[in-house]
């Protein structure tokens, strides 16, 4: 359910404002309305953070799978920024030599047809009067150069097909093209035994790097204490400070709270005002769930929907509808059993049952059923032959494999497939008409005969799409006699109002005629949409079939490979099929016909989310 929420309005002295943030904060049960994104602090924090979370980067790097296996030390903050301090010395001081490496390695490949001199010698030889200057060109052009009189050079040799020469005291004619080189400022040896220098230093500082990754939960903790700094900064640019040396501070809170926050008010001295949320409010979301309900949140998180105040929760049927389209889509008894091995092993390794690992639990539960009852796993026919008592838990009229085992024509069996996903269909989208009805009961609102005339389009429009893509006979009258009274009914109270004529209403209702008969329209297809569930879940087994038909061709070894690549992926892209389809049906199709929008965002109140350094070396857990 949606906890209830008050508008909350805090004054106290601009003297005592930092007094009023930490008991706030230490309370942790307000969420600060209109809280400002960024200011000048939080951005200094933000860079800290980037800072922080470079270091962490470049431990993970070195480490590897050895540093995320190592046990975790403690530090203070005195020897936190220690440590950090030498480890963000390291990395400035590899990213310098990295950069000389760099530069010093484009020297070498420049000079190395050259061989190996010393500029300082030809530096001496100019100091006596012997100027040289060095250069290459065609070999072609040698012969030229020898008749000019005025040029004096010395051939040094052959350098990438190119005459390398020694202009002394001379230079080439305008009409003669070349190439100049010009000297380095060390031997060639020089650069290279200082190139083996930056490698053993960059070596040095990996390893003072990688010696880290023990205090990666430091590192971790100490973001989480800048996140917490960075909203406190918010929450005190955010505060306002009125005329007369007062403070203005403005949230919300769950109304089951406001009894814990009048005695914080009160021992803390504060002026406040709660009161109810009104209209132009826009408060956050708290959902509390109740029993296994609670599982459904990490799908909430991953695709990041909150549910808006006044809009439904939708948690307990998300859930149910979720975990059978997952089952259909996925449509597998086999796979259902690898999702289940891994939720043990999850469990066993965490040594508790998270939600995630429990919502794991439901879904590969449903998976097999789903599987067993329709006579597929791990796409086989075989696995069914070798193992006859899988049969029992078959139902012939829905099996993949009914012609082989019983002798049912497959079409028969698709269409009882089909005729269930229409089935679910109807029954999820007449279910959000139901509780549309039942809402606005409650609010004596009489547009719930508009909601009673999509229902009955529901059902009627359902009947239609059995006989288009099954075949399967219906009551013409009924079902026209149904679309016309349902479409009456969406028109003439769909657009009703409390507080409003009746007459009104009408009005809006005729205005939307057109786009009533859109919707309607829309009803159908969304129905027929829910055949997606049939149709991925057959491209999954056909899938396998085909893998498993290559495998029986490749032989023993590379047959189980094949098999085991095409589970892989058939089971990656299945959980692709549930994230665009599965989810789909419930956050468009189900809660479209509930009229949600999913523009809520959830309550987070201004509290303390981390432990300090010491807390944590002296084992003061809270």
């Amino acid at each position: 359910m949606i906890e209830t929420m008050d508008c909350v309005t805090i004054v106290t002295s601009s003297a005592s404002k930092a007094q009023m943030l930490e008991a706030l904060r230490d309370a942790g049960i307000v969420h600060i309305r209109q809280l400002k994104a960024s200011c000048e602090r939080s951005a200094a924090i933000a860079a800290r953070s980037q800072e922080l979370m470079k270091a962490m980067n470049a431990i993970s790097d070195e480490a590897g799978k050895a540093g995320r296996k190592a046990s975790q030390e403690s530090l203070t903050e005195e020897g936190f920024a220690t440590m950090h301090k030498a480890v963000a010395e390291a990395i400035d001081t590899r990213r310098k030599a990295s950069e000389e490496r760099l530069r010093i390695s484009g020297e070498i490949s420049r000079i190395a047809a050259w061989g190996d001199f010393d500029p300082d010698a030809v530096e001496q030889l100019a100091q006596e009067g012997i100027r040289l200057s060095f250069a290459t060109l065609d070999e072609r052009l040698l012969d030229e150069l020898a008749k000019d009189e005025g040029v004096r050079y010395i051939r040094l040799g052959t350098i990438a097909g190119s005459a390398a020469i020694a202009l002394v005291d001379s230079v080439l004619p305008a009409s003669i093209p070349y190439r100049p080189f010009s000297l380095p400022e060390h031997p060639l040896g020089w650069y290279q035994n200082r190139l083996q220098d930056l490698d053993d230093e960059m070596a040095q500082c990996s390893r003072r790097i990688a010696l880290a990754a023990k205090y990666l939960d430091c590192y971790r903790n100490e973001l989480k204490k800048l996140e917490e700094d960075s909203m406190y900064e918010r929450v005190k640019a955010t505060s306002q400070d009125e005329e007369g040396g007062l403070c203005l501070l403005s949230g919300y809170m769950p109304h089951e709270c406001c009894d814990d926050f009048r005695t914080l008010a009160k021992s803390n001295g504060w002026a406040y005002l709660i009161r109810e949320v009104e209209d132009e409010d826009n408060p956050p979301t708290k959902l509390r769930y109740k029993g296994l309900i609670r599982i459904i949140q990490p799908i909430y998180d991953i695709l990041g929907t909150v549910p808006g105040y006044r809009e439904y929760d939708i948690s307990s049927w998300f859930l149910l509808f979720f975990s059978i389209f997952f089952a259909m889509i996925i449509g597998d008894a086999g796979y259902g059993l690898i999702f289940l091995i891994i939720a043990i092993v999850m469990n066993v390794k965490a040594h508790k049952c998270s939600d995630v690992n429990i919502l794991l639990y439901v879904l590969s539960a449903t998976t097999i059923i789903y599987g067993a009852v329709t006579g597929t796993w791990f796409g086989s026919l075989a696995v069914l032959e070798k193992l006859p008592f899988l049969q029992v838990f078959i139902i012939p009229s829905i099996c993949n494999y009914s012609m082989e085992l019983y002798g049912i024509e497959s079409v028969y069996a698709q269409n009882n497939v089909m005729q269930l996903c229409f089935i679910l269909g109807a029954t999820q989208l007449a279910l959000a008409r139901v509780l549309n009805i039942i809402q606005k009961a409650k609010a004596k609102d009489i547009s719930l005969l508009g909601d009673l005339g999509w229902f009955l389009d529901v059902v009627v429009l359902y009947m239609m799409a059995l006989y288009l893509v099954i075949g399967q006979s219906v009551n013409f009258t009924i079902v026209v006699a149904g679309i016309v009274v349902g479409f009456v009914l969406v028109i003439v109270f769909g657009s009703q109002s409390p507080g409003e004529s009746f007459a009104k209403g009408l009005k809006a209702g005729l205005g939307g005629l057109f786009t009533s008969f859109l919707d309607t329209v829309s009803c159908f297809s969304n129905i027929m949409s829910y055949i997606r569930l049939f149709a991925v879940g057959m491209a999954s087994l056909a899938i396998a079939q085909s893998f498993n038909n290559m495998a029986g061709m490749a032989g023993p070894v590379f047959g189980a490979l094949i098999v085991v690549l095409g589970t892989v992926l058939n089971i990656v892209m299945g959980f692709l099929s549930v994230i665009v389809h599965g989810v789909r049906l419930n956050l468009l199709e189900f809660s479209g016909q509930l009229g949600m929008e999913w523009t809520g965002y959830k309550y987070e109140p201004f509290r303390r989310t981390v432990q300090t350094s010491e807390e944590i070396v002296k084992g003061d857990v809270k």
